[in-house]
């Protein structure tokens, strides 16, 4: 067992088996699902994402509501309060989750979306702008037949062929969504 495993095991050893939203809950292997939490934080953690961030994500992704408060989010991690508060506050503000009044109470709930993915690379068209703007500034300020200027123009062009290529791959993906969903409900 790696040391990242070992890590993970210690933290779900004894952990309140609380995974499960509904009635399905009982048919859950709630070792399982927090295995696959732990997992999945750990490479988004790779990919660059805060560790306690990642953590929720994976969490209330797992979760069949895909809505928890930070008591049960805490519960369910074996984490404290101020820690899903500053993960909660950096997965807002990357749209990654949504903060929103729990009915008839004073509480938080945080809600991850079916589409955050989707949402997540729609917004990098306006990141792939604003980039694209600095880039041939400095293209124009180094000299397009500088080395420099030559790098950094091959970089412009990346980000404007990924701008274009972007567009047609989000809307090939709405449509693919709108087929699973359209099935997913014909099963029913």
């Amino acid at each position: 067992m790696s040391e990242q495993q070992q890590q993970s095991a210690d933290r779900t050893e004894g952990a309140p088996q609380v995974f499960g939203d509904d009635a399905r809950a009982d048919k859950r292997d709630d070792e399982a699902v927090s295995q696959f939490v732990e997992r999945f934080a750990a490479q988004l953690v790779e990919a660059g994402m805060q560790r306690m961030s990642a953590r929720v994500f994976a969490c209330l992704l797992a979760s069949d509501s895909g809505v928890l408060t930070s008591a049960e989010l805490g519960e369910r991690l074996q984490v404290s309060p101020a820690a899903v508060s500053g993960a909660i506050r950096y997965l807002s503000q990357v749209d990654m989750v949504s903060r929103e009044r729990e009915p008839g109470s004073r509480r938080d709930r945080y809600r991850v979306h079916s589409d955050q993915w989707y949402e997540a690379m729609a917004r990098r068209d306006n990141i792939l702008t604003r980039w694209e703007g600095t880039l041939r500034e400095g293209v124009e300020s180094l000299g397009e037949d500088s080395p420099a200027g030559r790098r950094m123009n091959e970089t412009l062009v990346f980000f404007e062929f990924l701008q274009k290529e972007l567009a047609g791959l989000l809307q090939r993906w709405r449509e693919h969504r709108d087929q699973i969903r359209a099935e997913y409900d014909d099963a029913r």
